[in-house]
């Protein structure tokens, strides 16, 4: 506990940049149809956008991930951090002037842009903090209370938003991102990176020879470009270690239906049961509060017992499970049960970043954070274009059978895609198999 102390100033950042960002989104969809389709419960081209959103935010981030999680390796978490912290604030001050159509559009433009950069940097970033902060052996419980902490902001963004109107809520929401930056500045100190722990470094740096021409000048590349992320690095991590390279898959995977998830869930429910932001909000209040509950009290107990390759295998099934659970909804309070699913789904995020942690030393962690948060982000860029239009066609009066939850459903199974890759404790560090 007192380690875990010792990352309150980081808890309060991720909270704050957590609230700002969870705050807008039970509003979202609502702003979007009244700017695209006023008056109307379903609206193909609001669906289409926001597919359109994920899948550029998604490219954008599957290049950029690696680049933050490497250069703070070389320049420190916290300077990388206040860029997120920062850009946040644009699109949500746009929305707080005004909710027109043409302010709409400025927004989803900034937001497409500025999310690129901000889009699971946060996370990334504060997951490589806790791992030069915390020692192997309780990183799984770690992760899982930085999580909670998400979620709880989830929760309390949500809450406020299901009390505020339309326009109080992207007021707040951009004041809260504004001190968020902040305090980020102010209170965070800087992780230090010990060099001289390394248990294991898996991306040798290989030097290339040095050629001097007649001139004196050396063509070898200086340490700034050698320690410059790119592909070969990412390929380097898959190729040197079958653990990584299946936590990745895994990831990808899970992601893959978490965007699908969010990308399609909400229009489902508007047209399906004709829920607005009051219910949209109590919807992720309740799944916000069993996340909470469950990362904060359960995992901390759960993961030194039975191992965190057990408690991902059980956050996997019943991420499918709560998914079919939605696709099958027949009455409009099985969306509600379905969220109390969260208790369980919860798990399996920590514990690929913490398989995945434990494959390098200190000074990579950043990079190795950076490459799944990269490999996850293209899901960003899959799931909309395999899941938005089956989403809008299985909406419309042109379906081919009548089945609105059908999208739900295959996000549901393609989120099972990672089941062959089996993981097993067999103590110290993980192994999958």
């Amino acid at each position: 506990m007192e380690k875990l102390s010792g990352l309150r100033h980081l808890f309060m950042t991720v909270f704050l940049y957590n609230f700002a960002t969870f705050m807008v989104v039970p509003a979202i969809t609502d702003v979007t149809m009244a700017a695209l389709c006023p008056g109307r419960d379903e609206c193909s081209i609001a669906i289409y956008l926001t597919g359109f959103q994920q899948g550029i935010i998604g490219l954008g981030t599957f290049v950029l991930m690696p680049l933050v999680g490497n250069l703070s390796d070389m320049h420190g978490r916290k300077a990388l951090l206040m860029i997120p912290m920062c850009l946040v604030i644009i699109p949500l001050a746009i929305l707080s002037w005004s909710r027109s159509r043409n302010f709409f559009y400025a927004y989803y433009v900034l937001k497409t842009l500025t999310s690129m950069v901000c889009e699971g940097s946060v996370h990334c970033l504060a997951l490589a903090y806790v791992a030069d902060n915390i020692p192997e052996s309780r990183r799984a419980s770690a992760f899982g209370v930085l999580s909670g902490i998400g979620s709880s902001a989830f929760v309390c963004g949500t809450l406020s938003a299901r009390f505020l109107s339309t326009s109080s809520t992207f007021q707040v929401a951009a004041s809260v991102a504004a001190v968020g930056a902040v305090y980020t500045r102010m209170f965070l100190p800087d992780s230090i990176i010990m060099e001289g722990a390394l248990d294991q470094a898996i991306i040798a740096e290989q030097k290339k020879p040095c050629v001097i021409h007649l001139g004196g000048e050396s063509t070898q590349d200086s340490p700034a470009f050698r320690s410059m992320p790119s592909l070969d690095d990412m390929l380097s991590l898959l190729q040197t270690n079958s653990t990584f390279t299946k936590a990745a898959i895994v990831s990808f995977f899970s992601n893959l239906g978490d965007v699908g998830l969010h990308t399609c869930l909400m229009y489902y429910l508007k047209a399906r049961f004709h829920f607005n932001k009051h219910q949209f909000a109590d919807l992720m209040m309740i799944s916000g509060i069993a996340g909470t509950i469950s990362q904060l009290v359960l995992m901390p107990m759960l993961a030194p017992s039975i191992g965190e390759e057990k408690l991902l295998s059980l956050g996997l099934l019943f991420s499918f499970s709560h998914m079919f659970l939605y696709s099958i909804a027949w009455s409009f309070w099985v969306p509600y049960a379905a969220a109390m699913f969260s208790i369980l789904t919860v798990f399996a995020p920590p514990c690929i970043r913490s398989i995945a942690s434990k494959q390098v030393g200190p000074s990579e962690q950043g990079k190795v954070q950076g490459c799944i948060s990269g490999i996850s982000s293209f899901a960003h860029l899959v799931s909309p274009l395999a899941f938005t239009p089956l989403t809008a066609w299985f909406l419309s009066d042109g379906a081919p059978f009548y089945f609105p939850g059908f999208s739900i459903m295959c996000i549901g199974f393609a989120s099972n895609g990672s089941i062959p890759a089996k993981f097993n404790d067999k103590g110290g560090a993980s192994n999958i198999k």
